[in-house]
């Protein structure tokens, strides 16, 4: 599943594109029709993101939201957009470019009173300027959920997926298994502030590299694999210490952790 990095990367795409022009809007599919109708013609004034959640602001107040989910994706181009093909959930284009929506588990028009519902019910967004990461830490002080749950509870932080789950708690040496109530307030701090500085970067790159200069396993742009410490890496050597890196499931996803560098 599309972490937050890459909607929050969508929705700077799409503003700079779109933003400000007039927009055809279109369903081949047939399974947004009605919606893509009170889209089309209309000017694109603001696309933005929240955790994993993508909003379009149109003129005169239609919003768009999308959720992509485990497999929905955007795939555009310049220019005139091809012949559609397949399940084409939506389909938007300027006079310069296209972008087409396929798989995407939430494909609705909502209201502003609903906008707000959804922030209300998520946790703060490491990527939103005034995110008040507080609010994060108050849920998991009084929690005895284990942290590793939490983090990918997107009522507690919005737009951590499973990469950054491990990666953040190998890197601030945490225990999946600990009770957030647990976690000292000041590690919690330096991962909140860890987390925004690695999450600006993927918005900036595309991808998630959590590997520190030091850990390195060679020079050079790093192949996604060598860029984590233990995301997918079960059974191989922890980057750190050497321990074989131990795999099981929890909150439904695979998680990933050094039992050595993160020992209970």
């Amino acid at each position: 599943m599309p972490e937050g990095h890459t909607l929050h990367r969508l929705a700077r795409e799409h503003q700079r594109i779109f933003g400000g022009t007039v927009i055809s809007a279109s369903s081949p599919q047939g399974r947004f029709v009605d919606g893509a109708a009170l889209l089309d013609g209309r000017r694109l004034a603001r696309a933005e993101a929240y955790g994993k959640h993508l909003l379009h602001h149109y003129a005169d107040g239609p919003i768009l939201h999308v959720h992509l989910g485990l497999y929905g994706k955007f795939l555009g181009g310049a220019g005139s957009p091809p012949e559609p093909r397949g399940a084409l959930r939506l389909r938007l284009s300027n006079a310069v470019a296209w972008t087409d929506l396929r798989g995407a588990t939430a494909c609705e028009i909502v209201t502003p009173a609903d906008v707000v519902a959804l922030v209300t019910r998520l946790g703060p967004d490491p990527l939103r300027r005034r995110a008040d990461p507080h609010l994060a830490y108050q849920r998991i002080a009084r929690s005895r959920t284990p942290i590793g749950v939490l983090l990918m509870d997107q009522q507690v932080i919005a737009g951590i997926g499973n990469v950054y789950r491990a990666e953040m708690l190998f890197r601030h040496r945490l225990s999946p298994f600990r009770p957030g109530r647990a976690v000292p307030h000041e590690v919690f701090a330096e991962l909140w502030a860890d987390l925004v500085m690695l999450m600006r970067a993927g918005v900036r790159s595309g991808r998630i590299v959590t590997v520190r200069d030091e850990d390195r396993p060679r020079r050079g742009r790093l192949s996604p694999p060598e860029s984590v410490y233990v995301y997918r890496r079960t059974g191989e050597p922890c980057r750190v210490c050497g321990s074989a890196v131990r795999t099981e499931v929890m909150a439904g996803r695979n998680l990933f952790w050094c039992p050595n560098c993160q020992a209970a």
